[in-house]
């Protein structure tokens, strides 16, 4: 990833995906299913994993060994100082570069993985005030930020539960919002206040996964609560997919490896996969009709 190449084509022509929603409704195995799913529909994938829990990698089906060498970035003293000018813990009376240049992130910290996807360990900031003027978070939103995309490379985030990273502002710079709920009330509630801060930090499209749905209901549930929720409306969800209960989740937990054959979650996710390079599809090929 290279931002001279991307100036050469006058712009950015890949896509930033961030996937948010409450604890435990299944970011971090849809987060796997789309990173491996769109990687071999040709697309360069990054898998950013910004979740504090760290499980990407092992959803994506890294090997227990590979992972226990990764570094987080945000623990990386030395890379941390290198662009920042302050080590990890310090930053109170420092002089930070709050603008570090971090093009060089993924190629010197990403690690590559199965079906090509590269997994960049972010790690998080365990200090209170998740907006504080520390080394770590300001590098943490610069490497979102600096991410500039060429043709057919694709960048996808998974995140800590709830909102916090919105607050932290690491989610600026994406263009599109996968937001997760369940069948609950409460799983509909956070998702419809993470859609409204995504929308409010530029993220354009939006789309609403409703995942475990087990039965005939659940999707007409979910959409009633997201109505209370959004009484006027604001929200503008760019799609809306319903991802069903697939006890193959569970067979080979961690790794979503062998929900990418013959699933019923895995196809659904291949759909979601299909609505985030839609557009981008079309304004590569001039064709907005290619089908799912």
């Amino acid at each position: 990833m290279s931002g001279s190449d991307t100036d050469r084509h006058g712009g950015e022509e890949g896509s930033r995906v961030v996937v948010v929603g409450k604890g435990g409704v299944g970011k971090s195995t849809v987060t796997a299913l789309l990173c491996r799913l769109l990687a071999r529909r040709g697309e360069a994938v990054v898998a950013v994993d910004a979740d504090e829990q760290m499980n990407l990698g092992a959803a994506l089906g890294f090997a227990s060994e590979e992972l226990a060498k990764v570094t987080p970035l945000a623990l990386d003293a030395g890379y941390v100082e290198e662009k920042t000018g302050a080590r990890p813990g310090e930053g109170a009376g420092a002089m930070l570069r709050l603008n570090p240049d971090v093009a060089d992130v993924v190629e010197r910290l990403a690690l590559p993985g199965p079906d090509g996807v590269r997994l960049l360990v972010m790690g998080s900031v365990q200090r209170a005030g998740g907006g504080c003027l520390c080394p770590e978070n300001s590098l943490l939103a610069a490497t979102v930020r600096s991410m500039r995309l060429r043709r057919h490379e694709v960048v996808v985030m998974d995140t800590h539960a709830g909102v916090e990273h919105f607050g932290r502002a690491v989610a600026r710079g994406f263009d599109q919002a996968v937001v997760m709920v369940d069948p609950t009330f409460n799983g509909v509630q956070v998702g419809a206040r993470t859609a409204r801060l995504a929308a409010d930090l530029g993220i354009t499209s939006l789309h609403l996964v409703v995942n475990r749905v087990r039965r005939a209901g659940d999707l007409e549930r979910a959409l009633d609560y997201l109505g209370r929720a959004d009484a006027a409306g604001a929200l503008d969800f760019s799609s809306v997919r319903e991802l069903p209960y697939d006890e193959k989740a569970l067979d080979g937990e961690p790794s979503v490896a062998g929900l990418l054959g013959e699933s019923a979650l895995g196809d659904a996710v291949g759909r979601l996969a299909h609505d985030l390079v839609a557009g981008l599809a079309a304004d590569r090929d001039g064709d907005a009709s290619c089908a799912p």
